[in-house]
């Protein structure tokens, strides 16, 4: 270790809401650890600070994207972004973590040291460009899947030819006046589904332009078993009953939606006639032609999204863009759009461990060429661990335990005296897409980026908290696959 370079026993990559939590379950299991947070920008939160686009919320309830250790006190089941960041810096606040936060240090590149056992991290300060080295025991990627610099946005033809301003989501301009406007939002997604309601409310004239339709529901924006809880029950004991309680109502429907795609189709087919204005058509604007949780559903509280429909301020149009026009856009099917704005809620772009280059003795780890350990560790990369969240359920919930696998995982080396712990790849294993069956563009353009999941345990990802919990929570640390090892000259 060169003289003079800070040095840490963990090294948390991101203090978004994965990082966060990381760093909390540190503090509270291992308060002798030594750690660090490195994070590129000059808040903490990560999206929930990055996004300001107008009726920005949670599409889970709050019962279980909020943590574990930290109840969730506010009314509202399905929050709105500002309380999300709100909940995230309370929680930084109490468990110490603020000061362990280094903002303006965006991580290039980290280089794994058998002969050291450690991790060197180049980070750039992204303030005042200097270059900044830190090593580490362990290197945990709490910096999500997708690009904070560059949302994902289709070349439109004709583009340049638009008077107005047109907009991504992920870099809302601050002061964008869209009421009394003319806003055409493109785009199906969780984002669309966001913004049309919410621009509707500020006095917008909206149409929501889809290529193809997405699943979209109504879901309360209180849950009243927990608000009642809470009149009865101590906070932690209110809380945790709610969690259970969604946990339980979002495992059983997705595993119905898997089970029995067409029965889940005709069931929501029958929620939207009722929350559709009487004929509308459904077929054409509500039926995609992938099953339920193929991707994900995109979540209306209270139904804003169907009765902003109702009440004639949001139309839904299917149809392809053939060319942007001076004052809107020109459609496939001859049909004309005038817009004042236009929104391009076009998707992300993913990256994985947030765009850092992985170095193991000297060689470039390409993750694509790696398989995932418990869908949270790469094969033959020492010391090393990342989160990503379920597509089918709250991201905190995978991140809480991955965060809680990690506290049990180096529990377990200070107590045998390890100093590297390494998933050893089995060849006799198959390789499939991380993903699996889950098939948004975002991950179809990005898949090749992530490494690749085993066609049975523990290389398997599990896309199912309730078999996770018992896996990551009380699992055997010390498996066939696991390989760790003691300094040179450690005694057993």
């Amino acid at each position: 270790m060169a003289t003079g370079v800070e040095h840490v026993d963990v090294l948390i990559v991101g203090a978004g809401l994965s990082g966060i939590g990381a760093a909390c379950h540190l503090s509270r299991a291992l308060p002798q650890r030594t750690y660090l947070l490195l994070e590129g920008r000059a808040a903490l939160g990560g999206t929930w600070d990055l996004f300001r686009y107008p009726g920005i919320r949670s599409d889970s309830d709050m019962y279980t994207l909020g943590y574990r250790f930290k109840p969730w006190l506010g009314e509202e089941s399905i929050a709105e972004g500002g309380d999300i960041l709100a909940y995230l810096r309370e929680t930084a606040a109490e468990h110490g973590v603020e000061r362990r936060i280094r903002f303006h240090h965006r991580v290039l590149g980290a280089a794994w040291s058998s002969a050291d056992n450690l991790w060197t991290v180049r980070a750039e300060r992204t303030d005042t460009g200097e270059t900044v080295t830190i090593t580490a025991g362990f290197l945990f990627s709490c910096a999500g899947y997708y690009r904070y610099d560059t949302g994902y946005s289709p070349g439109f033809a004709g583009s340049e030819r638009f008077t107005g301003p047109i907009v991504h989501p992920q870099f809302w301009p601050e002061h964008l006046d869209c009421a009394g406007k003319r806003v055409v939002v493109i785009g199906s997604g969780a984002t669309a589904v966001t913004l049309a309601p919410a621009l509707t409310a500020g006095g917008a004239r909206v149409t929501m332009l889809q290529r193809s339709p997405s699943y979209v529901i109504s879901a309360p924006a209180r849950d009243r078993l927990a608000l009642t809880a809470r009149r009865f029950l101590p906070p932690r004991a209110a809380y945790a009953l709610a969690r259970a309680e969604n946990i339980a109502i979002s495992t059983a429907f997705y595993q119905l939606s898997r089970r029995d795609p067409a029965g889940t189709r005709k069931r929501i087919r029958g929620w939207q006639q009722r929350w559709l204005p009487a004929g509308y058509d459904i077929d054409t604007h509500f039926a995609p032609r992938y099953n339920p949780w193929d991707q994900r559903l995109c979540l209306a509280p209270d139904g804003d999204f169907f009765r902003a429909i109702r009440h004639g301020l949001l139309d839904v149009v299917t149809d392809r863009i053939e060319t942007f026009t001076e004052h809107g856009l020109r459609l496939a099917s001859g049909a004309s759009l005038d817009a004042d704005i236009v929104v391009t809620a076009t998707g992300l772009n993913l990256q994985a461990f947030g765009g850092v280059e992985l170095v193991v003795d000297g060689s470039p780890v390409a993750p694509r060429e790696r398989m995932a350990y418990k869908a949270m560790m790469l094969s033959d990369v020492p010391n090393f661990a990342f989160v990503v969240g379920y597509p089918n359920a709250s991201w905190t919930l995978k991140a809480d335990l991955v965060s809680e696998y990690v506290v049990r995982l180096l529990k377990h080396m200070d107590e045998h005296g390890y100093v590297r712990c390494v998933p050893v790849r089995d060849p006799s294993v198959g390789a499939e897409s991380l993903f699996g069956g889950f098939t948004p563009g975002y991950v179809r353009r990005a898949a090749n980026l992530f490494p690749v999941q085993g066609d049975r345990a523990p290389w398997r990802l599990r896309m199912n908290y309730l078999r996770d919990l018992i896996t990551l929570r009380y699992g055997r640390i010390a498996d066939r696959v696991m390989r760790f090892e003691r300094a040179p000259g450690a005694r057993d």
